[in-house]
């Protein structure tokens, strides 16, 4: 059984076909090139569905797809507060892709899309309470419990990483002041190095989380310290989610998260400073296995875990 899986983010979209065992048939990344409109892309999505399937000469049982910001996995549209998808928002996507394709879909947030991939087929195959976090750009997470997807109130993706962790932080755009994402993602990271950096000419080069952690590596001791400063909200975060859901696992993935040994001591000793209340030391905490395709596969499994989850 394969499915055509989209992931679809802010700047680029890849298309590809999943079939049940989690192996990823076939892959083409287009730019999402948003401010075009959304009927361009789907025109662009479904010609490159059409080209994988006579390419591979199967047929598709129905499309996945894995969305950046929030998204209603019932109704099929974007959330009128998806500020990723600028002229995007409101817009019935699945109806959209509907019209090319008469075949079942189903959406989730790019998150949860992961965690159902990575609680499948990756790290969280074996545990009955699974958490995916993903530490990027922003940072998201999905649930798993029992093998199912965990939604709150009308469907709704619950925003861990908009949990406040540091209330005098900086203002998010989700309405938080030191919320995780704020205080703790990629870009948080940059923000505060540069403002202790301002004036010293041999950081000029800096330009992302992954040239801090470089530093850091090299010895460097303004990078040292923002990287225990991120340590600690990251653990901060990740002490919160133990204490609140207990699960067996929680999985880290995105682009800060190749970095995890720099951090990992620092996290698991504030994870123990903050969770004397829940047996903390039974949750393992571990990087997610499916690398940079976890999206796309998630894609894949959203539509198994809503159409043929056994």
């Amino acid at each position: 059984m394969i499915v055509a899986a989209l992931d679809i983010g802010g700047t680029k979209i890849a298309v590809g076909l999943v079939n049940e065992q989690g192996h990823l048939i076939a892959k083409e990344v287009m730019p999402t090139s948003a401010e075009a409109g959304l009927q361009n892309s789907l025109d662009r999505i479904g010609a490159a569905i059409r080209k994988m399937q006579q390419a591979q000469q199967v047929s598709i049982e129905g499309l996945g797809i894995a969305c950046t910001g929030p998204v209603d996995p019932l109704t099929g549209s974007l959330s009128a507060a998806n500020a990723f998808l600028p002229g995007w928002e409101g817009f019935g996507l699945v109806n959209g892709l509907r019209k090319q394709f008469d075949l079942p879909i189903a959406i989730e947030n790019d998150a949860d899309a992961a965690a159902l991939a990575e609680g499948r087929w990756g790290a969280g195959k074996d545990s009955e309470v699974f958490l995916y976090v993903t530490v990027s750009t922003g940072i998201g997470s999905g649930l798993i419990i029992h093998q199912r997807l965990f939604r709150g109130v009308d469907g709704a993706h619950p925003e861990m990483g908009h949990h406040t962790v540091d209330p005098n932080g900086p203002a998010c755009f989700c309405g938080a002041h030191g919320c995780w994402e704020v205080m703790a993602s990629g870009p948080a990271m940059l923000r505060w190095f540069q403002q202790e950096a301002a004036g010293l000419s041999q950081y000029a080069q800096v330009q992302n989380a992954a040239d801090i952690c470089a530093l850091a590596q090299a010895g460097d001791e303004l990078a040292a310290k923002c990287v225990e400063r991120e340590g600690t909200y990251l653990g901060l975060g990740i002490a919160n989610l133990i204490t609140l859901f207990t699960p067996n696992l929680i999985a880290l993935g995105g682009g800060v998260m190749r970095s995890w040994p720099l951090f990992k001591d620092r996290v698991e000793l504030i994870v123990r400073q903050n969770c004397g209340l829940v047996p903390h030391e039974k949750t393992r905490i571990e990087l997610a296995s499916l690398g940079s395709d976890v999206n796309l596969l998630g894609a894949g499994q959203a539509w198994f875990h809503r159409y043929h989850s056994k």
